[in-house]
């Protein structure tokens, strides 16, 4: 691991040495890590990619990203899977919106980037819930055209929140697609602002997942009353036509377990990353 520094309140950056993902990975893939070789394998979002890196971002939440967070500049982790999954449908749609909420933000400029590059108008939005957990804003500021900022508490941007904007923008001018990256209620709330206008709708789905290649069935989602794995049909699908009730519901399904593995790791004083 070349690089590893906290970059807002929890949230991590890290950037790993993975030649054979950097010089493959394409905006909105992802990759599954492990710590170590009895650790659970957790997915994570590429960030970005240069030369043989790549940079991951994450929040410190559980068991395992407390660990990861742990793990010191010069360190290393068990191993790193990717590309994975499909990645974003890039091409010239005309005026596209870029909306990332928390750590989603940090899927962004990877998105942006490339939108930009093939001859898009990019607006982006970015918030958080407040001004400590907001991250990459001069980058997007780089990259985009114009960039909107909130915070839920109003300590840095607009008092608000990016479902707000966003409802302005699309009712102000024509927009072609839009993206929205965060926590799966924010992503199903925001994309209510497009649904009655009809506006293409990406949203990257975050389910539990253990293999990243189809095998297992965790990720399963429910997309226009089918079932489908975000792993390898998405993670990215149409926003209108996901069932993010589901969705929540099964993000939830291990929430004493995991509370129980954090109390446990916490209580031993020891990371999952130096084998203890």
């Amino acid at each position: 691991m070349e690089k590893s520094n906290e970059i807002a309140d929890k949230i991590f950056e890290i950037w790993v040495d993975a030649p054979h993902v950097a010089r493959n990975a394409q905006a909105g893939q992802f990759v599954i890590i492990r710590t170590n070789e009895t650790g659970e394998r957790i997915p994570l979002t590429i960030s970005r990619a240069s030369g043989d890196l790549v940079r991951i971002v994450f929040m410190a939440v559980g068991k395992t990203t407390h660990a990861l967070a742990a793990i010191k500049s010069g360190g290393s982790i068990a191993d790193i899977v990717g590309p994975l999954g499909h990645p974003s449908e890039v091409k010239s749609w005309g005026t596209c919106v870029i909306v990332g909420g928390g750590a989603g933000i940090s899927s962004t400029p990877c998105i942006a980037e490339a939108l930009k590059a093939a001859g898009n108008k990019v607006i982006g939005i970015i918030g958080a819930r407040n001004a400590g957990m907001l991250i990459f804003e001069d980058e997007m500021r780089e990259i985009c055209d114009e960039l909107h900022v909130t915070t839920d508490d109003g300590s840095k941007g607009r008092h608000g929140f990016a479902a707000d904007v966003l409802k302005e923008i699309v009712a102000d001018q024509k927009i072609d697609a839009v993206w929205i990256i965060g926590p799966a209620i924010m992503m199903k709330i925001t994309s209510m602002a497009t649904r009655d206008k009809g506006i293409k709708t990406f949203v990257s789905l975050n389910p539990i997942m253990v293999d990243g290649t189809g095998m297992c069935g965790s990720c399963r989602c429910q997309v226009a009353g089918k079932t489908v794995f975000a792993c390898v049909d998405g993670p990215e699908f149409d926003a209108h036509e996901v069932d993010f009730d589901l969705l929540m519901q099964r993000q939830r399904y291990y929430m004493e377990q995991e509370k129980e593995a954090i109390a446990l790791w916490n209580q031993q004083g020891c990371s999952c990353a130096e084998g203890k």
